[in-house]
């Protein structure tokens, strides 16, 4: 967005990460798609008509497609959300065939999956998900070194005392560092992430420099 009202960098402090989780590469039963490499084929068998869902432009659903369609080096028809959808009106376009497949969060995705409704291709992290274990990895998949997770953080205003910051991010890393947290996380699918406040600021910015190399490798046009 060309007008943001505010700077993410310079007018946030990144305290502290949270969870990481993948998110899961599907396709609509209709597609007839069921693994990562059967994508790949049919979209270069016809390029530039297979199409992809998204809960908007610009948000992780839609950046995670554009870096593995870069990745996998095919193209196809982004079809973002509409204004007041979300993630759940994304995953019902891919269920009925208005699109070929999508990225979603494993855990919103598992009743379509387990219904049969959805075919999981491969998982967009490094590791394998516990709540999806005999699901190969993208990169497992053929699509090499590939790995682009969701995750959380926590921010507070530019500003903000160092003091209330440090111990912010202590308590947050002592939290996630407790072992009923750890499992309580496990069972859904998330892992807790372990970085200083330095680390995580360096971070955030290596990830918006990464959001940024995608945005103009795909040719995706500011708002």
């Amino acid at each position: 967005m060309k007008n943001l009202p505010y700077d993410p960098l310079k007018d946030f402090i990144p305290v502290a990460p949270l969870t990481s989780q993948p998110y899961v590469l599907v396709a609509g039963k209709l597609a007839g798609i069921t693994t990562v490499g059967e994508l790949v084929a049919a979209a270069k068998a016809k390029p530039g008509q297979l199409k992809f869902g998204s809960t908007g432009v610009g948000t992780g659903s839609h950046l995670g497609s554009e870096k593995f369609n870069l990745a996998a080096r095919i193209k196809a028809i982004h079809i973002p959300a509409q204004p007041g959808e979300g993630i759940a009106d994304t995953i019902a376009n891919t269920v009925a065939g208005r699109t070929d497949y999508l990225r979603a969060p494993i855990q919103l995705a598992l009743v379509d999956i387990r219904a049969g409704k959805l075919c999981p291709l491969g998982v967009s992290t490094k590791k394998r998900s516990s709540l999806l274990p005999e699901i190969p990895t993208i990169a497992e998949a053929g699509v090499a070194d590939f790995d682009h997770p969701i995750w959380y953080g926590v921010w507070t205003p530019a500003g903000t005392p160092a003091g209330v910051v440090d111990k912010l991010a202590k308590d947050i890393a002592r939290v996630l560092a407790a072992p009923d947290m750890r499992d309580w996380l496990a069972k859904h699918g998330a892992d807790p992430m372990s970085m200083t406040q330095p680390e995580f600021a360096h971070f955030v910015v290596s990830e918006s420099e990464n959001a940024a190399r995608i945005v103009e490798a795909a040719g995706i046009k500011p708002r």
